[in-house]
């Protein structure tokens, strides 16, 4: 009997794929006048497993687009010969905004987007592949914020996709779970990829380049999904990133320093290994605690369970931000300017750090001894007479447990 229902089921969910196959419809769109009007048009009419495809071409579009249609595909011809051009955009807040589930979004550009590129929220399974957002004039605060930009979503799969120029993340995913970024550029934002306030995520293959800051995970107060946790930073190419912090005042990104690699802030079970990390002029990796005030009792704002391993590093630490960014600063003048390529504030609870760390909460590093190390205690720091500085990298290795991979169900 079970087994029969089981075949049963099977039998259902084939029916219902051929279906949705046989009466499919596919939308083509090319450049014209009136391209807003019957690009939201087809957005608007599409039913479940249809495709709106746009050919090769500019499309000048002044206002916002959405879509809200459950199992579309939204795909160009490339992301180099499909534009959607956003230049002269008089309204809306994004380029596009999708609010629904099971979406496909590839082979294709937005450019210069009054606000974000694109905008995903509340959606389960949403995939960019070969997307590219870009503000075509560089670094700049009056860029939009953001490119690639799901949020409150489930199943996020970015993959081969471009990001240049925003004024916060190029790619960034927000209090979603179970994620892939991978094989993306990212390159001229404030934040390359950033991972915040989300569980599950497997960034890798990916290059960061030229940012202010290259790859951040981040847990910030006061949203609805905190205590960001399992994510994995892996096989990815982190260099250059010493673009000035462009972002506007304000934004918790401004207090990145240019020349950052790597940064994690307050979230726990991250695992950082086998990356390229190479001339971040101010630390190849910085682990801190999230140090604005918060009136979210809730929230904790110390990383915990932090692994650091296999890593190649080189050049890192050689032009630090002392002259914009008050922690570069700090971190010059105790290192006497001997800068690390792996910097911990350590700032924990007080208990933790008059009596130490849980011993699963540690932070774990396991590389070579040619690599620098600078980790701050705070108790020393405002003692006189004490050295509050650690460099010794014996202090933290300890067995690596490596951490789970991200799987993503297909979209149907």
């Amino acid at each position: 009997m079970v087994r029969s229902l089981q075949l049963y089921k099977s039998f259902a969910l084939l029916f219902a794929l051929l279906t949705v196959s046989v009466n499919a419809s596919v939308y083509l769109i090319q450049p014209s006048e009136n391209s807003y009007e019957e690009i939201q048009q087809a957005l608007i009419q599409a039913q479940p497993g249809d495709t709106v495809r746009l050919t090769a071409g500019r499309f000048q579009l002044a206002d916002s687009l959405s879509l809200d249609v459950d199992g579309v595909t939204l795909e160009g011809e490339g992301r180099d010969v499909t534009i959607l051009d956003f230049t002269n955009q008089l309204s809306g807040a994004q380029g596009l905004a999708v609010t629904s589930n099971d979406i496909r979004l590839l082979d294709f550009a937005v450019e210069n987007a009054k606000g974000d590129a694109i905008k995903v929220k509340g959606s389960k399974n949403i995939h960019f592949i070969r997307v590219r957002t870009e503000w075509t004039n560089g670094p700049d605060s009056n860029n939009g914020a953001y490119g690639l930009y799901p949020v409150e979503s489930e199943n996020v799969l970015i993959d081969d996709c471009v990001a240049i120029g925003a004024s916060d993340a190029g790619i960034y995913v927000g209090q979603s779970s179970n994620i892939i970024v991978r094989n993306s550029l990212a390159k001229h934002n404030v934040a390359g990829i950033e991972i915040e306030n989300s569980f599950f995520a497997d960034v890798h293959d990916n290059v960061a380049i030229e940012n202010t800051g290259g790859i951040l995970v981040f847990d910030l107060p006061d949203l609805p999904q905190q205590g960001g946790h399992h994510v994995r930073v892996f096989q990815n190419n982190v260099t250059n990133n010493n673009t000035p912090n462009f972002a506007p005042e304000g934004n918790i990104v401004g207090e990145v320093p240019s020349g950052t690699g790597i940064m994690v802030m307050a979230n726990s079970f991250v695992e950082i290994f086998n990356n390229n990390i190479e001339n971040n002029g101010t630390a190849g990796i910085a682990i801190v605690s999230y140090a604005d005030e918060y009136e979210d009792k809730e929230y904790y704002p110390h990383p915990k369970s932090i692994q650091i391993h296999h890593n190649t590093f080189s050049k890192n630490g050689l032009n630090p931000d002392i002259e914009s960014n008050d922690l570069a600063k700090i971190l010059y003048d105790l290192s006497e300017g001997n800068m690390a390529d792996i910097f911990w504030d350590g700032m924990l609870p007080l208990p933790q750090m008059l009596f130490g760390q849980p011993q699963t909460e540690k932070l774990i590093i396991e590389e070579t001894d040619t690599i620098s190390l600078l980790v701050l205690d705070p108790i020393k720091y405002i003692l006189p007479f004490f050295d509050p500085i650690k460099t010794d990298q014996k202090e933290f290795k300890g067995i690596v447990r490596p951490l789970e991979a991200v799987k993503i169900d297909a979209i149907l």
